[in-house]
């Protein structure tokens, strides 16, 4: 997203980004095309046509090639709650990202924004729930007024991302199309919500829920439906069927393009095309092109074998690496093709030394940047990425991918080379010079240096990483043991300070764009591994956790908020600059590789799935940025005839 002038109003059009000024939308103008497996429930006045389904300017899909509609896609997921990959898969927002990390109007017609504080949404006339009712202004002032301010659905208030210093926005509604949200401050981070795989819904099917809330529903017939549901009081009854983002309630109105019909639990769950989904083709064929979408459910263990054994026409979740080798020789066998995309975190394992580590020995040792310094010198990521990753991985800290537009190879290098003699140094300096017989340097109070690197034990990947660094710290005389934990246990252990050092996922977001924030890098969040009480104290304004002790984390914390603050694409990008300059000389987390490439299994017939892609989370909803409505099954024998537009491949 670019900010031209934050002193100006800018206006989000279809399919262009933010900052090009006043931008006239285009109209539709091919004639649309019935989709045939409507065409006999619109012969019998069950549906109305589509040119009365789908909005009065629909959105249109920018494809590689133009598809057929019709078929069947298969995947496999490990658990009922995998349906809530539907949504994010599906990608249907308000406004979303382009494969170039461009925000633009998805479900909105327009966008305007003054100065980031100021934002009026404009609807498409026309546009229709999957029940065919109308969408409208009433299903945000529904949620807004209803919803997130009722204290009994939303005990919380408004989501944290709508509250910028605490303060929430002045709502209105313009007309039956248009709502506007205006803050007294800047919020940069409204936009980027609305865009995340598990997404701000600050919308509502008001026609579907207003049956379960007290001030529309009759109240003897809600209370008996309160009783039929087996539920505590009416508020439970509502949240239980208001699940836009669980997609667990096949009732519930949807705008994404398939809808649920299978009722949990399954093992087994069958989604439909949304016969008033708003994106059409250039040629009027109204999208998803794919009429039906079967998610089987599986241990996530077999998943690969399944994949492998042709089970499978998409599948990405549940697949590591290291299945690379096995998936590739089914290929033929299977009829699939397996790609590798490259993934999207700062690095794809990191370690975090707990600065809030309540032993005082190990606390002043953290805390202390030359030795950081020295951990990370004493990695050696070319080994871990060649005896690991065959050698495709990038090397370096934990910071931003070269995808990035803030990226910056010194930051990526910074104290990132193998350098035992340098890292050796840097622990004598500190003091650190004493050893036991068995050349491990000793603590201050004359206990042996061994760091237990405490994990969550959910791969196999951990243990192999870590047993690589445990044979290179040898040689600056530390002694690497690593102890695996469950979930709840791991992270307890972290939060209370008990734990002296983890590895977990690096920074979630190596994509960032300036528009984007950079919480993760400042102490935000206690469940940030690098500083727990830190962020907690950051999250509850003082109440809990500690305040961070260290210059440079303090440093840190007051970046993102002068971001938060921020009105320029110029401010935001200076801002991220001097973060990521900061937190890479600061080594607040020791980064391995990074860009580990991810197996993505697709049928050999299914077009439109780019070849070479990033899957990642958050931006990105994994396959959702490439928009799979528009994905299609080639069942021709020549599929060069497919019709080929003009519009670019994604960007590799």
């Amino acid at each position: 997203m670019t900010i031209v002038n934050p002193n100006r109003r800018e206006v989000m059009q279809l399919g262009l980004a933010l900052g090009s000024g006043l931008i006239i939308t285009r109209a539709f103008a091919a004639e649309l095309r019935e989709t045939q497996v409507f065409k006999e429930d619109v012969a019998s006045g069950k549906l109305p046509g589509i040119g009365e389904r789908v909005p009065k300017e629909p959105a249109i899909a920018e494809l590689e090639t133009i598809g057929t509609p019709g078929g069947e896609l298969r995947m496999l997921m490990a658990g009922p709650k995998d349906t809530r990959m539907m949504v994010v898969y599906g990608y249907a927002r308000l406004v979303g990202y382009t494969p170039a990390l461009n925000l633009v109007p998805d479900i909105l017609k327009s966008i305007e924004i003054e100065d980031n504080r100021v934002f009026t949404l404009h609807l498409r006339e026309g546009h229709r729930w999957s029940d065919g009712q109308p969408f409208t202004s009433e299903d945000f002032r529904y949620w807004f007024e209803d919803v997130a301010q009722n204290r009994h659905l939303s005990p919380s208030g408004l989501p944290v991302t709508m509250l910028p210093q605490g303060e929430g926005p002045h709502f209105e509604v313009l007309s039956e199309t248009v709502v506007r949200y205006s803050w007294a401050r800047p919020n940069p981070l409204f936009l980027p919500d609305l865009a995340g795989p598990d997404p701000l819904f600050i919308y509502r099917p008001s026609h579907y829920l207003k049956q379960f809330h007290e001030k529309y529903a009759n109240k003897a017939t809600l209370e008996a439906l309160v009783k039929q549901a087996n539920q505590r009081n009416w508020s439970s009854l509502h949240n239980k069927f208001d699940s836009m983002y669980r997609n667990d309630n096949p009732d519930l109105p949807s705008l994404e393009p398939w809808i649920l019909k299978t009722k949990p639990p399954s093992d087994r769950f069958s989604f439909e095309r949304n016969p008033y989904y708003y994106r059409v083709d250039k040629q009027g064929n109204q999208l998803p092109y794919i009429d039906r979408v079967i998610l089987s459910i599986a241990d996530s263990k077999i998943i690969p074998a399944k994949t492998g054994a042709g089970e499978s026409d998409l599948q990405g979740r549940y697949l590591r690496f290291d299945n690379y080798t096995f998936l590739k020789a089914g290929e033929a066998r299977a009829n699939y093709k397996v790609w590798l995309w490259r993934t999207g975190p700062g690095s794809q394992l990191a370690l975090y030394p707990n600065l809030n580590v309540t032993d005082g020995i190990w606390q002043g040792l953290v805390r202390d940047v030359r030795f950081r310094r020295a951990l990370s010198l004493a990695v050696d990521r070319h080994e871990i990425n060649q005896v690991i990753f065959f050698g495709l991985a990038i090397e370096g800290q934990n910071t931003v991918l070269p995808q990035s537009p803030l990226y910056s190879a010194q930051n990526r290098d910074a104290w990132a080379s193998f350098d035992v003699r340098e890292a050796n140094r840097l622990l004598d300096l500190i003091g650190l010079t004493k050893r036991d017989g068995e050349g491990t340097r000793l603590l201050p109070d004359g206990r042996p240096m061994e760091i237990t690197v405490e994990n969550s034990g959910e791969s196999t990947e951990q243990s192999d990483v870590l047993e690589l660094i445990r044979d290179s710290w040898r040689r600056i005389g530390i002694k690497l043991f690593a102890k695996p934990l469950q979930l709840t246990l791991f992270r307890r252990r972290v939060f209370s300070g008990e734990t002296t050092m983890s590895i977990d996922k690096g920074i979630e977001n190596g994509l960032a764009t300036a528009a984007m924030s950079p919480w993760e890098f400042a102490p935000t969040s206690q469940q940030q591994l690098e500083w727990p009480k830190w962020g907690q104290y950051y999250e509850t304004k003082g109440e809990a956790g500690e305040p961070p002790a260290l210059p440079t984390a303090v440093r840190l914390k007051e970046l993102y908020e002068e971001w938060l603050a921020a009105t320029s694409e110029e401010h935001h990008t200076g801002i991220w600059h001097e973060v990521l300059r900061l937190w890479a000389d600061e080594v607040f987390s020791i980064g391995t590789v990074a860009g580990v490439l991810q197996p993505i299994v697709v049928n050999a017939k299914l077009r439109n799935v780019p070849e070479q892609g990033i899957y990642n989370w958050d931006p990105g909803a994994y396959f959702g940025i490439y928009k799979p409505d528009g994905f299609w099954f080639d069942l021709s024998e020549d599929s060069a005839k497919s019709a080929s537009l003009s519009s670019p491949p994604a960007p590799r």
